[in-house]
């Protein structure tokens, strides 16, 4: 089984789900290692870590937030 605590997947603005959002598991996850999908708010810091496996979400360089409401 692979230790996704040091896992870091780098976020584009295609793989955003909202203003600053991505969901995980993510679709390139295998389907044995899936989880309930919960949402990972990036806005704040430009990354967030997944509560189930430990995946952290980094925005790419250059890579900006549209601004919300």
């Amino acid at each position: 089984m692979t230790d996704k605590s040091s896992a870091v997947v780098e976020v584009t603005a295609s793989d955003l789900q909202g203003p600053g959002v991505v969901f995980c598991p993510n679709p390139k996850m295998p389907l044995w290692s899936t989880h309930p999908k919960v949402y990972i708010d990036l806005s704040h810091e430009g990354r967030g870590r997944c509560p189930y496996c430990g995946t952290t979400y980094q925005l790419a360089a250059g890579v900006k937030i549209a601004a919300g409401h």
